[in-house]
């Protein structure tokens, strides 16, 4: 694996997580964005990023409960060894490079990782004009949630070299990497990605056939769905829907945290592609309405201090 320059087109959850870990692992990181708005909303996505990188670095030196496997391989870092990856932080901030130019964002460009919004007319206007510029050796990679690489192999203009990376939700410390070729895709590339993937800190995990959802998803997204029909139909509240997987399962967060965590749009664009999501008298419709009320409020998840649960 020979990539140095990479680019992370788009600036959402996963989009800024992913270029924010990849210029901290070194790599020479450009964030391409649809317009001089949307880098301005990326920016404090970015500095929350490093924010919560030094701040993780930071408790691992007295908690070792803090340990984020995306950011080390090892828990028995010494105080220093800590400080001089707090330094590597604060230049993989100062080193990404975002812009709107398709030129920029291709110039001798080693792999793209898209991370673009969930619509596919949107992902295809995307690459088509994202062939016009790419040199020929650049490795095409998507972080769809849902969608599968052989939908969109044909717009990128070398199928060969593409192919799915997905992550994770916090990737710095739930740091899978699922790797998925489509039929098409020159296993010389998909071992490449694999081998990108464990250089950024992840755990490759090789899918051995194009999966919707991939493995994570396959599993997650049932439990979501079920938590939002649950919502949209007032069979219980956010709080209590949380609350029994909590205590019944263990787990440390209920699936409307979870979903504050991906970002309350993603969810909205997966569900809306429901064959019945315009219809409110449906389940998807009541669900896709449930949601967009909550983004014309502004209640995005996460990123926005607000969602399903307040955050400021």
């Amino acid at each position: 694996m020979e990539f140095k320059n990479i680019t992370v087109a788009g600036g959402g959850v996963l989009g800024s997580q992913i270029a924010f870990q990849t210029a901290f692992k070194g790599f020479r990181t450009t964030v391409w964005l649809r317009s001089e708005g949307s880098i301005e909303r990326a920016k404090p996505k970015l500095e929350r990023l490093k924010g919560i990188y030094l701040a993780t670095l930071e408790a691992m030196k007295t908690n070792p409960l803090a340990y984020a496997a995306g950011l080390t391989d090892r828990k028995d870092l010494t105080d220093a060894e800590i400080d001089a990856l707090k330094e590597q932080v604060v230049r993989a901030a100062e080193s990404l490079r975002l812009t709107t130019s398709f030129e920029e964002a291709s110039e001798d460009c080693d792999l793209v990782i898209e991370s673009i919004a969930e619509n596919p007319q949107e992902k295809i206007g995307f690459y088509t004009e994202l062939a016009r510029h790419l040199p020929e050796k650049t490795v095409i990679a998507t972080n769809s949630s849902t969608m599968l690489p052989s939908t969109f192999a044909q717009y990128t203009g070398r199928p060969e070299k593409y192919l799915a990376l997905h992550f994770a939700n916090e990737i710095w410390r739930f740091n899978t990497g699922e790797v998925m070729g489509h039929a098409g895709t020159d296993p010389k590339y998909y071992e490449q990605v694999a081998e990108f993937a464990a250089a950024i800190g992840m755990v490759p995990l090789r899918l051995h056939k194009e999966q919707p959802a991939y493995i994570l998803n396959t599993l997650l997204v049932p439990l979501l769905n079920a938590a939002q029909m649950l919502l949209a139909t007032d069979v219980a509240s956010v709080e209590d829907i949380d609350r029994c997987w909590e205590i019944a399962t263990g787990a440390p967060a209920g699936p409307f945290k979870i979903l504050d965590k991906v970002g309350l749009t993603t969810a909205y664009n997966i569900v809306s592609m429901h064959p019945q999501a315009k219809d409110e008298s449906t389940v998807p419709g009541k669900i896709a309405a449930m949601l967009k009320r909550y983004i014309d409020e502004g209640k995005l998840g996460v990123n926005a201090g607000e969602g399903f649960y307040k955050y400021k």
